[in-house]
Protein backbone atom coordinates (compact mmCIF):
# COMPACT_ATOMS: atom_id res chain seq x y z
CA UNK A 1 0.00 0.00 0.00
CA UNK A 2 1.12 3.71 -0.89
CA UNK A 3 0.61 6.78 1.53
CA UNK A 4 0.30 9.99 1.06
CA UNK A 5 -0.28 12.66 3.82
CA UNK A 6 -1.87 15.92 3.46
CA UNK A 7 -2.61 18.66 5.55
CA UNK A 8 -0.32 20.49 7.55
CA UNK A 9 0.48 24.00 7.53
CA UNK A 10 1.03 26.68 10.06
CA UNK A 11 -1.57 27.72 12.94
CA UNK A 12 -1.47 29.40 15.65
CA UNK A 13 -1.73 28.05 19.56
CA UNK A 14 -5.32 26.93 20.23
CA UNK A 15 -6.09 26.48 16.82
CA UNK A 16 -7.37 23.36 14.56
CA UNK A 17 -5.67 20.89 11.56
CA UNK A 18 -6.84 18.37 9.84
CA UNK A 19 -4.64 16.00 8.21
CA UNK A 20 -5.63 13.74 5.86
CA UNK A 21 -3.72 9.83 4.40
CA UNK A 22 -4.77 8.52 1.33
CA UNK A 23 -3.92 5.02 0.31
CA UNK A 24 -4.14 3.35 -2.67
CA UNK A 25 -2.93 -0.07 -3.54
CA UNK A 26 -3.83 -2.94 -1.69
CA UNK A 27 -7.58 -3.50 0.31
CA UNK A 28 -7.37 -0.57 2.70
CA UNK A 29 -9.85 -2.18 4.69
CA UNK A 30 -7.19 -4.46 5.38
CA UNK A 31 -4.45 -2.67 7.22
CA UNK A 32 -4.79 -0.82 10.67
CA UNK A 33 -3.41 2.91 10.36
CA UNK A 34 -1.56 5.10 12.78
CA UNK A 35 -0.76 8.53 13.13
CA UNK A 36 3.80 9.50 14.38
CA UNK A 37 5.16 12.80 14.63
CA UNK A 38 8.76 13.26 14.67
CA UNK A 39 10.04 17.21 16.10
CA UNK A 40 13.38 17.89 15.09
CA UNK A 41 16.48 16.05 16.91
CA UNK A 42 13.78 13.47 18.49
CA UNK A 43 12.63 10.14 18.12
CA UNK A 44 9.39 9.81 15.96
CA UNK A 45 6.73 9.00 18.48
CA UNK A 46 3.33 7.51 18.33
CA UNK A 47 0.08 9.35 18.47
CA UNK A 48 -2.83 7.58 17.49
CA UNK A 49 -4.08 4.66 15.44
CA UNK A 50 -7.43 3.19 14.37
CA UNK A 51 -8.59 -0.22 13.65
CA UNK A 52 -9.11 -1.67 10.04
CA UNK A 53 -13.13 -1.51 10.84
CA UNK A 54 -12.70 1.93 12.76
CA UNK A 55 -14.07 1.13 15.39
CA UNK A 56 -11.34 1.01 18.02
CA UNK A 57 -9.17 3.73 18.67
CA UNK A 58 -5.74 4.47 21.00
CA UNK A 59 -4.12 7.36 21.87
CA UNK A 60 -1.06 9.11 23.11
CA UNK A 61 -1.91 10.89 26.32
CA UNK A 62 -0.34 13.62 25.30
CA UNK A 63 -2.96 14.37 22.51
CA UNK A 64 -5.96 12.37 24.15
CA UNK A 65 -9.02 15.03 24.24
CA UNK A 66 -7.42 17.32 21.79
CA UNK A 67 -7.15 14.99 18.84
CA UNK A 68 -9.36 12.43 16.77
CA UNK A 69 -8.46 9.49 14.52
CA UNK A 70 -10.66 8.24 12.24
CA UNK A 71 -11.13 6.81 8.76
CA UNK A 72 -13.29 6.37 5.72
CA UNK A 73 -12.50 2.98 4.21
CA UNK A 74 -15.08 3.63 1.28
CA UNK A 75 -12.08 6.97 0.70
CA UNK A 76 -9.18 4.86 1.70
CA UNK A 77 -8.63 7.69 3.72
CA UNK A 78 -7.07 8.02 7.37
CA UNK A 79 -7.80 11.47 9.36
CA UNK A 80 -6.43 12.88 12.60
CA UNK A 81 -8.20 15.96 13.09
CA UNK A 82 -6.35 18.05 15.39
CA UNK A 83 -7.65 20.67 18.27
CA UNK A 84 -6.51 23.06 20.56
CA UNK A 85 -2.88 23.01 19.29
CA UNK A 86 -0.36 23.58 20.88
CA UNK A 87 3.49 24.53 20.17
CA UNK A 88 4.77 21.31 21.54
CA UNK A 89 2.70 19.44 19.01
CA UNK A 90 5.05 21.28 16.48
CA UNK A 91 6.26 18.20 14.43
CA UNK A 92 6.32 16.63 11.43
CA UNK A 93 3.10 14.01 10.80
CA UNK A 94 3.59 10.24 9.55
CA UNK A 95 0.89 8.27 8.58
CA UNK A 96 1.46 4.62 9.03
CA UNK A 97 -0.24 1.05 8.08
CA UNK A 98 0.06 -2.59 8.79
CA UNK A 99 -2.15 -5.40 7.74
CA UNK A 100 -4.18 -6.39 10.86
CA UNK A 101 -7.38 -7.62 11.12
CA UNK A 102 -7.80 -7.26 14.79
CA UNK A 103 -9.91 -5.31 16.91
CA UNK A 104 -8.75 -5.96 20.21
CA UNK A 105 -4.82 -4.50 20.07
CA UNK A 106 -3.59 -1.65 18.70
CA UNK A 107 0.07 -1.14 18.24
CA UNK A 108 2.17 1.86 18.78
CA UNK A 109 5.35 1.13 17.92
CA UNK A 110 7.15 2.52 15.23
CA UNK A 111 8.48 -1.07 14.12
CA UNK A 112 5.12 -2.40 14.15
CA UNK A 113 4.24 -1.01 11.25
CA UNK A 114 5.22 -1.70 7.41
CA UNK A 115 4.13 0.96 5.25
CA UNK A 116 4.59 4.51 5.91
CA UNK A 117 3.50 7.92 4.32
CA UNK A 118 6.17 10.84 3.32
CA UNK A 119 4.97 12.95 5.91
CA UNK A 120 3.20 16.24 6.22
CA UNK A 121 4.67 19.64 8.40
CA UNK A 122 2.59 20.90 11.46
CA UNK A 123 3.99 23.88 12.91
CA UNK A 124 2.08 25.99 15.58
CA UNK A 125 3.34 29.18 16.82
CA UNK A 126 2.87 30.74 19.88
Amino acid sequence: VQLQASGGGLVQAGGSLRLSCAASGRIFSSYAMAWFLQAPGKEREFVAAVSWSGGHTYYADSVKGRFTISRDNAKNTVYLQMNSLKPEDTAVYYCAARIDYSEGHLYTMRDDYDHWGQGTQVTVSS
